[in-house]
């Protein structure tokens, strides 16, 4: 039997390149997606991935057509993917009064929800005529409730949340698991810019090692680290005034071009 193959966007570096090395030491073949195709390579070859199991495909997400044609040289030169994850994603600050930060704002989205959807779209028909497939969807616990100058990740990743849900829907009858992998703070490039407390932080290996046991059990939902998860529900459950007085003051996601 041929290994089973798992296709990565994002796979560059942070959850992607963490998920990457776990799906890998599980014994899944790799097809790894990014706009930067070297730095894939470099990091495939010190880690001493087996090139036979590997392979590279550069692709912008936030480009449909770049990102489908990416899913479709994946089925002509290693066949239909086990797993598909959606990892690919951008968390910029924006302000709504600053013009520049809509365009941000329509880069966010381009990126984390239609892109994910652009990610699936190859897979979706074949899965189903198979009767089989996991699609994976990468949220985040900024998508359970909103927070002040975060507005376009935020509304993006609960964006994420809301469509694996109905994407979920469709595909069951067709035998398709969906699974929506929500990470609170996870030990990353894009999370070491932060400017904030990061409660239960998590380091990226750690995280992947829960993910892929959670897309291994077909899990529907999962808040990555659990602690998240209850202080997420927790915080749906406060009150709007209470809510909003317990974020005055809080420090800012940096917008973009601010360090």
């Amino acid at each position: 039997m041929p290994p089973r193959l798992a296709f990565i966007t994002g796979a560059s570096s942070g959850i992607g390149q963490a998920l990457a090395l776990r799906c890998h030491q599980a014994g899944y073949a790799l097809a790894l997606v990014a706009r930067r195709t070297a730095e894939i390579e470099a990091w495939r070859a010190a880690h001493g991935l087996d090139a036979a199991r590997v392979a590279v495909y550069g692709a912008d997400v936030a480009e449909p057509d770049s990102i489908v044609a990416a899913g479709r040289a994946c089925l002509a030169r290693q066949g239909l993917p086990d797993v598909v994850i959606a990892n690919a994603g951008i968390s910029i600050g924006v302000d709504t009064a600053e013009r520049e930060d809509i365009d941000v704002i329509a880069r966010i989205f381009a990126t984390n929800n239609v892109g994910m959807a652009a990610t699936f779209h190859p897979f979706v028909q074949p899965m189903r005529a198979r009767r089989r497939g996991t699609l994976v969807g990468i949220a985040s616990v900024a998508g359970i409730r909103g927070l002040p100058g975060h507005g376009g990740y935020c509304a993006s990743k609960a964006g994420v949340i809301a469509y694996c849900e109905s994407l979920r829907g469709e595909l069951r009858p067709d035998g398709v698991k969906v699974v929506t992998l929500t990470p609170g703070y996870i030990d990353t490039p894009l999370t070491r810019k932060n400017r904030y407390g990061m409660p239960f932080l998590m380091p990226a290996e750690r995280f992947a090692d829960k993910a892929l046991a959670a897309i291994e059990a077909g899990a529907s939902y999962r808040v990555i680290p659990w602690q998240m998860g209850v202080a997420a529900k927790l915080m749906r459950l406060l009150p709007n005034a209470w809510f909003d007085r317990l974020l005055v003051g809080r420090a800012r996601k940096p917008r973009q071009g601010q360090d």
